[in-house]
């Protein structure tokens, strides 16, 4: 996988791009902003925008074994909501999760809709990642 660019403050265009994201139920897509993760080397980090449509929900926890942070950016996510999209707990924007390796969660469903900001990744200290080494 190619390195992430350097990008500064390019517009994001929020109305179209959006794709599915492979396995994931109808109504979620995503918009991948930067990436050089690489699930099979377990190294890299993505970051990218999640959005649920209003009423879309998934049926089963995700569980992966990368780091995830997600921030609510708008909107609602319901957490924990069982096969036919209802019951969960419900949070609004702002709002912010942090998940270790390997922690199930989900599933997930939005009445209104949201986005969300995700960051995946696998290095936790900066120590592995090649740029950290020119910060010295």
């Amino acid at each position: 996988m190619k390195p992430k660019q350097h990008l500064e403050f390019v517009k994001v265009d929020l109305k179209t791009g959006w794709e599915v994201p492979p396995g994931y139920p109808p109504g979620f897509y995503q918009k991948i902003l930067a990436t050089d993760l690489d699930e099979t080397s377990k190294k890299g980090s993505r970051t990218r925008l999640l959005k649920i449509e209003p009423g879309a929900f998934s049926t089963v926890p995700f569980v992966h074994d990368h780091w995830e942070e997600v921030y609510v950016v708008q909107g609602d996510l319901i957490v924990g909501n069982d096969a036919q999209g209802r019951g969960g707990e419900q949070s609004f924007a702002p709002t912010y999760a942090c998940r270790p390796p390997g922690v199930p969660h989900g599933p997930f469903t939005s009445k209104g809709g949201c986005i969300l900001h995700e960051i995946h990744y696998y290095e936790t200290s900066g120590k592995e990642a090649g740029h950290a080494k020119d910060r010295r």
